[in-house]
């Protein structure tokens, strides 16, 4: 598989489907990391059923696409139900939770403020 100058561990000029890149692991949160940089980051993941990220924030927003499964996302008090196809963004610094309803699998891009 040839990768790019930007963007890593992908194929570069190929029609690819982002759910065979970042499996699904039993009772598991997987990770890919695509691109970090100081103001910029992408990364696959994947939580089993009953996984979860706990409450943490970011200097950054935050945008979630979720390319299969469903997830309960939760900002500040509010909580979101999150279906494969449907994106969510996280506004930096309000601290944010994801649960796995359903095992499911994301892209998260990260942009943070130049400093």
């Amino acid at each position: 598989m040839e990768t790019g100058l930007f963007i890593k561990k992908l194929p570069q000029s190929a029609v690819i489907d982002l759910k065979e890149i970042i499996t699904i692991e039993e009772q598991q949160v997987s990770s890919l990391t695509l691109v970090q940089r100081p103001n910029l980051a992408m990364t696959l993941l994947s939580l089993d059923k009953g996984s979860s990220i706990g409450g943490h924030s970011s200097p950054g927003d935050a945008m979630v696409n979720i390319l299969s499964g469903q997830a309960e996302i939760t900002i500040g008090e509010d909580n979101y139900t999150v279906h494969a196809g449907e994106t969510l963004v996280m506004p930096a610094n309000i601290p944010h939770a994801l649960y796995a309803t359903e095992a499911f699998q994301m892209l998260l891009v990260v942009v943070k403020p130049d400093k």
